[in-house]
């Protein structure tokens, strides 16, 4: 019984993970937003990364830094659809949103509250949407760490 709890709890938090991180990367639904697409976006018009970028200084982060991120989240993506490997993807997903967490928390960096747009004048921020979607996704994945059944050798 407790088995199957777990089993259950696992695939709905891997594909809450899953899906989120297609939704930052590819964005499967119709009419995604303007900058907050990582594959979709142009250079420089992704609002974190041109963020970022112009608060550090180092301009390889948009589009590079974009691309690689992207890139690792795809790739958490499939380890976590893929059962015998959901504690890796589980594992990666909790380094890129600790990572993510980390920047939101970083005086000078993102912060908890983003412009929902890059253009002058408009004072509109997320209220801290996506520093909240960070910290559920951060939380989830360690979570599924945790609760995913660990698969075991068989014995020699």
């Amino acid at each position: 019984m407790m088995v199957g709890i777990r089993g259950f709890g696992s695939w709905v938090l891997a594909l809450f993970l899953a899906f989120m991180f297609l939704q930052a990367t590819l964005h499967p639904l119709p009419n995604p937003p303007e900058g907050m697409v990582q594959l979709h976006d142009a250079a420089g018009v992704n609002i974190i990364f041109a963020t970022l970028a112009e608060r550090t200084g180092l301009d390889w982060i948009e589009p590079q830094g974009r691309y690689s991120i992207a890139g690792l989240e795809l790739a958490a993506v499939f380890l976590l659809i893929v059962p015998r490997l959901r504690r890796w993807g589980a594992l990666l997903s909790s380094f890129i949103m600790a990572g993510a967490v980390s920047l939101h928390l970083v005086p000078g960096l993102l912060g908890r509250e983003l412009p929902r747009s890059l253009k002058a004048g408009e004072g509109a921020t997320d209220g801290g949407a996506l520093f909240a979607l960070a910290i559920a996704m951060l939380t989830a994945s360690l979570l599924l760490y945790l609760m995913h059944p660990r698969t075991r050798l068989a014995a020699r």
